[in-house]
């Protein structure tokens, strides 16, 4: 059997209903991909984390933040003499390979530009900036007296296996000047949507003064409450950001993810069991098919990737459809009229449990000695493709898919890719 490459397994004990489970940065693409589901029938575990081996996905239709202008006062007055302003500003970014928490920071959060990037599909994170001014008013004239520039890591984590996941938050202070330096933070943790807070948190009081590029850490958990039979839930996670300068009064600012979706719609798969778990929604996990094991599915599968067809990559996945007419009418469309042959079925891409098939527009295409009535030599991102394959490699196709949409927790209309390894 052949597993994913293990970079390391991390575990946080969390509390969920009195019980003491173990949540971990769970595995969701495969091979090339962090977390993958690796060669065709293999049995991975959803709770490893695999090291990145491509860009992450940045979520989609999301635009960047636009950072206030440093310069610009974006705070009230706090006392008659003294305030205190936490405003946007650019992140840095030069802290991603040293900060320092109790679960590591991935290095593909760096490619976040303030927007969540997700590197796997239990995974996501993003860094934005922050200024912290302190200002005193002397016979009426505002001076201020001190900057502080700081990266902030916003970073969750879960499992496809169970029901809670961690937000972890981080400050790397890189820059100060006067009273601002002299700066402490601490934080709570609050949650809206379908969850609750799972157990207290954890952010100490910790000194703000730049040293050593290390980051200062919250932890805390959240636990969803969608987790009836068929329930599908989406949750935010606000981190409550208090900051306190010597001698000045309190600042507040929040940092928030929403990048965590819990379901109990997947079902059963065989002899393993319902269960609720967590996701990144808008990551695209993958499925491999091999060429030494299903050399004939993993053949029509890679010509009909390189002709345009939809499904290889993070940037252009393929969306799972739960739909059974329009799923049938997408096989139908490819495959009725395939000819009988012994020993030989008809294989369609996409597949015909995605949103990318012929019931949703294009037309058929194939490929020489396909046996297959459609034109060949056709490229394009449109339409789908129809080959007749080995029959054993259509059957094991099946159970894959099944298989990969029960372990990564793939609903209808979620993203996927399928690859192609040895």
């Amino acid at each position: 059997m052949r597993l994913p490459k293990i970079l390391k397994v991390l575990a946080v004990a969390v509390l969920v209903a009195g019980t003491s489970v173990v949540a971990t940065p769970a595995a969701s693409a495969a091979a090339a991909d962090p977390g993958g589901v690796g060669a065709v029938g293999a049995v991975t575990s959803p709770d490893v984390l695999a090291k990145p081996t491509s860009m992450p996905i940045a979520r989609p239709g999301v635009t960047p933040a636009q950072p206030r202008t440093t310069g610009a006062k974006t705070c009230v007055e706090t006392s008659a003499t003294r305030s205190v302003c936490v405003a946007p500003a650019p992140p840095s970014r030069q802290t991603a390979r040293t900060v320092l928490a109790p679960i590591p920071f991935p290095s593909w959060c760096a490619s976040s530009d303030g927007t969540p990037v997700a590197g796997t599909r239990t995974e996501a994170c993003k860094i934005t900036g922050l200024i912290l001014t302190t200002q005193q008013t002397v016979n009426g004239t505002v001076r201020i007296t001190g900057e502080l520039l700081m990266d902030v890591y916003d970073y969750t984590y879960g499992s496809v296996s169970l029901p809670n996941w961690i937000h972890q938050i981080g400050l790397s202070p890189y820059r100060g000047w006067g009273d601002a330096r002299n700066s402490t933070v601490t934080g709570t943790l609050s949650v809206s949507g379908d969850c609750v807070i799972n157990g207290a948190s954890s952010f100490p009081v910790q000194s703000l003064a730049p040293a050593n590029n290390t980051s200062r850490v919250g932890e805390a958990g959240a636990r969803t409450t969608a987790t009836a039979v068929g329930a599908v839930g989406d949750c935010t996670t606000r981190w409550n950001l208090r900051f306190q300068p010597v001698g000045y009064p309190q600042a507040t600012a929040s940092s928030e993810m929403a990048e965590i979706m819990c379901d109990n719609a997947v079902g059963a798969n065989g002899a393993r069991p319902a269960r609720v778990g967590c996701v990144v929604p808008w990551y695209p996990a993958r499925v491999d098919y091999s060429q030494s094991r299903n050399p004939s599915l993993a053949s029509h599968v890679s010509r009909a990737q390189a002709s345009g067809l939809p499904g290889a990559t993070i940037t252009n996945p393929l969306n799972r459809n739960v739909d059974t007419a329009s799923t049938n009418l997408n096989r139908s469309r490819a495959c009725g009229d395939a000819p009988s042959i012994q020993n030989m079925s008809c294989d369609e891409y996409p597949l015909a449990s995605t949103l990318q098939g012929l019931a949703f527009g294009g037309t058929r295409r194939t490929f020489s000695g396909c046996q297959i009535n459609a034109p060949t030599n056709v490229t394009g991102s449109s339409g789908a493709s129809a080959c007749m394959i080995a029959a054993g490699d259509n059957n094991a196709q099946g159970g894959i898919m099944s298989t990969f949409y029960y372990d990564y927790r793939v609903l209808h209309t979620d993203p996927f890719r399928v690859g192609i390894v040895s």
